[in-house]
């Protein structure tokens, strides 16, 4: 009686396992997050994959047109720099992200201004018809 619960168990762990460790995170994505003011802010990431090496854009509701550069795909984690040019200045944040499933990603962003942690929910656009 255990036995089968068990190797029933294990496949699911398995599939679960299989489904994000070979993440492709190619395409566009919508994210959105709480702003500092408690209003919703938008970013779309495009990204693209080879192998484990990842570039893209990503444009921002409040910041426009960035690149991402030093992207780096390890199963279900996805970490990258994100250059920002706002207002004459120039910043990077830095990206990691927990690929929960192949349609959805939450990023932490860390060491932005203040020192606090900032969390970005995305989710995969539907592809073009």
């Amino acid at each position: 009686m255990l036995r089968p619960l068990l190797a029933i168990l294990a496949l699911a762990v398995f599939a679960f396992a299989a489904d994000v460790s070979g993440a492709d995170v190619t395409g566009e994505w919508k994210a959105t997050a709480e702003g500092p003011d408690g209003r919703p802010m938008t970013r779309t990431f495009k990204f693209v994959a080879d192998g484990q090496k990842v570039t893209g854009e990503s444009v921002s509701s409040i910041v426009g047109k960035s690149m991402i550069t030093d992207g780096h795909l390890d199963g279900d984690h996805l970490t990258f720099t994100l250059h920002i040019e706002f207002q004459g200045n120039e910043m990077t944040s830095k990206y990691n992200g927990k690929i929960v499933n192949k349609d959805k990603i939450i990023f932490k962003i860390e060491g932005l201004q203040g020192g606090e942690d900032f969390h970005w929910i995305a989710v995969r656009a539907p592809a073009a018809k």
